[in-house]
């Protein structure tokens, strides 16, 4: 147990200040980029409004249950199929915090591989979706603001905010709001790490069995059943790979396990159905062995 606790402060001391860092330029972020200059490119189809979704999704500070309301207001207001499962890809898979966290914990090599695979798998799986035949639902026409029908640009007054207002907004969200959202993933997360590498029949079955191909099935069932942050993720990962874990598998994992909380594939089956949610499942799966693949023979 005393080991378990040393490993577990140990954990903390490498996540804690990259965290800080993240939660603060994820504030700024939150704060200053207004949702309807985003909403503005989603809304047709093609490469264009995918990868600017997959962009947008990989910098905005959400994880994949605040990433869904997100995506279900793109809908509402007609973006296509393929960008907000770009959206739904990127968005939980990495973000600044995360990149950080892996920067510290699994070195720079490590965390931009990360950062690209995510773009690469978001557009990949986004023209997937421009190409799904499906019934959408009808949704129903809502007020609006004549304002804002006559001219984009226009500004509620209650929008307008000082700059005081603002640093404050930015700072709740980034110190209380976001950790109330991500924080239990968080310690869940390290806590599962500082047990994997504390405690030796762990160790041992990942040596036994996890360090060849067997990993990537591992990765796949595990990061299924399981929903854990992409920072989250950075330090369990980091302990599978130094009980003996392929790094590639543990790659797949990094993009698997983020991206498919149960309430994705509720709200995908509902609001999609049935077909769209099997096609994105199956294209997240193969794309993300691929890409760990990838990252073990480079």
């Amino acid at each position: 147990m005393a080991h378990f606790i040393r490993v577990f402060i140990h954990y903390l001391y490498e996540v804690i200040p990259a965290l800080a860092a993240g939660f603060f330029i994820s504030g700024l972020v939150h704060e200053l980029i207004p949702e309807d200059k985003v909403l503005k490119y989603l809304g047709s189809g093609g490469v264009a409004p995918i990868f600017y979704s997959t962009l947008i999704g990989a910098i905005l500070p959400v994880c994949c249950w605040g990433s869904l309301p997100i995506a279900v207001s793109f809908y509402k207001k007609g973006a296509k199929l393929g960008p907000i499962l770009a959206f739904l890809i990127a968005t939980p898979a990495t973000s600044v915090s995360a990149f950080l966290v892996a920067w510290s914990v699994l070195g720079l090599k490590f965390a931009l591989y990360i950062f690209f695979a995510v773009i690469v798998m978001g557009v990949a799986i986004g023209l997937i979706g421009d190409r799904i035949k499906y019934e959408p639902k009808k949704i129903p026409e809502k007020l609006s603001c004549p304002h804002c029908e006559i001219d984009p640009e226009h500004v509620h007054l209650h929008e307008k905010k000082a700059i005081k207002e603002r640093a404050v907004a930015a700072l709740k969200y980034a110190y209380i709001e976001l950790p109330k959202e991500i924080g239990l993933e968080l310690i869940v997360g390290i806590l599962l790490a500082a047990a994997v590498a504390t405690f030796v029949p762990v160790g041992s079955l990942i040596k036994m069995y996890l360090g060849g191909w067997l990993g990537y099935a591992f990765s796949v069932v595990f990061g299924l059943a399981m929903y854990i942050c992409s920072t989250a993720t950075v330090p369990l990962v980091d302990s599978l790979i130094r009980q003996g874990m392929n790094p590639g598998a543990g790659m797949s994992l990094l993009l698997i396990g983020p991206i498919t909380s149960y309430g994705t594939i509720l709200v995908l089956r509902k609001e999609y159905g049935v077909k769209v949610l099997t096609i994105f499942l199956s294209a997240l799966i193969v794309i993300s062995l691929l890409l760990g693949l990838g990252f073990q023979l480079n």
